[in-house]
Formats: structure tokens, C-alpha cells, sequence
């Protein structure tokens, strides 16, 4: 799954930082997308900016000490910001920390602008925020907050042409696969003893991810040989890695996506070719497989990473039981602390 990540526009405060922005974004595999290649003179050129920050899935507002022109006393990021924003679409600031070393001259003098900019990034701290001390900082605080949000924060994405699965096909297999809903549902409400049987499988499964461990060791991209070894329970890397199963990834894409998302030290940044390594991925997937929580396709035999896993329907059962347990939990919990709250 790819993304298509906004970068907001800035005076030229920020050139050279928002160039190294796009750079962060192409190294997570995503798609950065800026105003700079649009032409302001046209006289749709609104609207064609309004498209483009609708169809992107996130948004990166670098923030300094400028705000914008004098003359219009609007700021372009304050203005592709509100669009986002009115879209739904995630915004991620990265906000200069005030005592960063900053030229004087990159800095707003007229007080009408510094209260506007003052104001404007009260209003992003509301959001996904942090803060930075120079373009070092920068990057290591944009890659934190992409991943993130990423995981916290699903967004639709894209996928490949040759990766979609034809409308007549997937409209069969929706109804097929409601049909299954239905019929599973009936038989389950007609027989206690099959509901039961299920909830002791999925308790078991649940129990089994939640008690084993596997070692992870990372890559880095400017690193010599794995480092940072740390122990992670498979039912975290299964809640991680659903989402991603859902249209399939390869070995290779999944030792990219774990190594970026569970990196220990985000200060540095993980290679891109398997920053965790391939043995620990099949095992973990093969694992995975023999509790009936995904599948594997080999897509070509002549590629040497032709193994394609996807999310199994009874896989997405067991994430749907896990993530209701957990929502029941927090339930019990506010519920509790309701009726604790009028004696404390």
C-alpha cells in the first residue's frame, strides 16, 4: 500500500527542509506530493491545488517563524491546511522548537503576522505534532510521525494496477464472502455449541500469540551489521500487519514495513532492502500460516522474493475478536471510572 503524502508549502524559510521531507517520504515508500509544480498564474490553479491536497491521504505542515507574504496576509500553508483539514485528511505538523538557532532574517517582523503565526500553530498542536531543532531533527521527527500515524491512522492508499482485482470478480467475492457472513451467523446463533467452539479457538490463538516471542534485529542504512536486537510478541506484529495483508504483501515488503515501524531507535534510519531479517520474516509468516492466519501465494518461481501473504478470512476474524475484546475493555474501564468518579 502506497500513500500519497502532501507537503505543505512554506516560504523560502524552508526550501532546502522540505526538500528533505520528500526525501523521507520516498524512503518510507510513499508519494510525495507539493504545490511547487503547479502553475500559480493559471486561472484554475485553485482548483487544481484544492484537488490535489483532497486526493492525498496525508499531510506534513513544516512550520518556522514565517508565515507569508505581507501583501495578501494569507498564508499558503494556512490555506492548504484548512483544506485538508475540512476533508478529513490527517495533518502532521512539524512545529521549529523556539529555542532552535534560527538567521533573524528568516523570522517575521510584522506583529500582525507573528500573532497570526502564533495562532496559527496553537491550532496544529490540537493535531499530530512535534517539534524541531534543525534538519537532522527534522527528518528523524517527520519519519516518527509518518510511521505513526501510519499505523494509528489508516488511510485508503493505493495499490498497483496489475495488484487490483477486476470490479465483476470483487463483487462475486463480496456477495460470496457476505453470504458466508450470514450463513456463519445462523448457524453459530443456532448452535451453542459451535459458538462456543469457536470462542475456545479464538481464545487459544489469542493466547498462543500473546505468549510466544521471536528476536528482531535491524539494518541501518548506514550501519555495517544488525543491530538493536529486540524481543516482540507475535500478537503485536499480527495487529501491525493485518491492515497490510489485506491485498498482500511479499516477504521482502513486510520486512520494509516492520523494520521501518518497529524500529528501536528512531534517530537513525533503517535500510530500505530488508532492515530485518528475511529467515526471522518467513518464520514469523510460516508460523502465522500454521495457525490458519494467512496464506501464501507464490507469485513467479523465477523471482527470488515470490512469496506473496495475505490476511486469511478466519485471520481477519481473530484481529476483529482481539480489537473487540480490547474496545470492550476500554468500555469497562470509562464505565468504571463513571461510577468511581462522584466518591473520589
Amino acid at each position: 500500500m502506497k500513500y500519497h503524502i502532501f507537503i505543505g508549502s512554506t516560504p523560502d524559510d524552508l526550501k532546502s527542509e522540505r526538500k528533505e521531507l520528500a526525501r523521507i517520504v520516498m524512503e518510507l515508500g510513499h508519494i510525495p506530493v507539493m504545490a511547487d509544480c503547479l502553475d500559480g498564474g493559471d486561472r484554475n490553479a485553485q482548483k487544481l491545488l484544492q484537488k490535489t491536497v483532497e486526493e492525498c491521504d496525508y499531510f506534513i505542515a513544516p512550520v518556522a517563524h514565517k508565515y507569508g507574504d505581507a501583501g495578501d496576509g494569507i498564508s499558503p500553508l494556512f490555506a492548504e491546511v484548512s483544506i485538508a483539514a475540512k476533508k478529513g485528511i490527517p495533518v502532521l505538523a512539524l512545529i521549529i522548537d523556539e529555542k532552535a538557532r534560527w538567521k533573524s532574517s528568516k523570522k517575521e517582523e510584522d506583529e500582525t503576522l507573528v500573532r497570526r503565526l502564533d495562532d496559527f500553530k496553537e491550532k496544529l498542536r490540537e493535531g499530530p505534532c512535534e517539534t524541531w531543532t534543525n534538519t537532522a531533527d527534522l527528518c528523524q521527527k517527520a519519519q516518527s510521525l509518518i510511521v505513526r500515524e501510519l499505523s494509528l491512522n489508516s488511510r485508503p492508499g493505493w495499490v498497483r494496477a496489475d495488484r487490483l482485482i477486476d470490479p465483476a470478480v470483487a463483487n462475486e467475492m463480496s456477495r460470496l464472502s457476505n453470504e458466508n457472513s450470514e450463513l456463519r451467523r445462523r448457524l453459530l446463533g443456532n448452535d451453542g455449541e459451535a459458538f462456543a467452539k469457536l470462542r475456545d479457538e479464538q481464545d487459544h490463538a489469542l493466547k498462543v500469540l500473546a505468549m510466544n516471542k521471536v528476536t528482531l534485529s535491524f539494518y541501518y542504512a548506514l550501519g555495517d551489521n544488525w543491530e538493536s536486537p529486540r524481543q516482540f510478541r507475535y500478537i503485536r506484529i499480527f495487529k501491525t500487519l493485518v491492515p497490510e495483508l489485506v491485498l498482500g504483501k511479499t516477504t521482502s515488503e513486510i520486512s520494509r514495513f516492520l523494520g521501518t515501524v518497529l524500529n528501536p531507535d528512531l534517530e537513525r534510519t533503517v535500510r530500505r532492502d530488508y532492515p530485518t531479517p528475511s529467515n526471522s520474516i518467513k518464520k514469523i509468516m510460516a508460523d502465522f500460516s500454521v495457525l490458519k492466519l494467512v496464506k501464501c501465494d507464490h507469485v513467479d518461481e523465477t523471482l527470488a522474493d515470490n512469496e506473496v501473504w495475505e490476511i486469511t478470512e478466519y485471520g481477519k476474524e481473530l484481529y476483529s475478536a482481539y480489537r473487540m475484546r480490547q474496545l470492550d475493555r476500554v468500555l469497562v474501564r470509562k464505565s468504571e471510572a463513571v461510577q468511581e468518579g462522584p466518591e473520589s
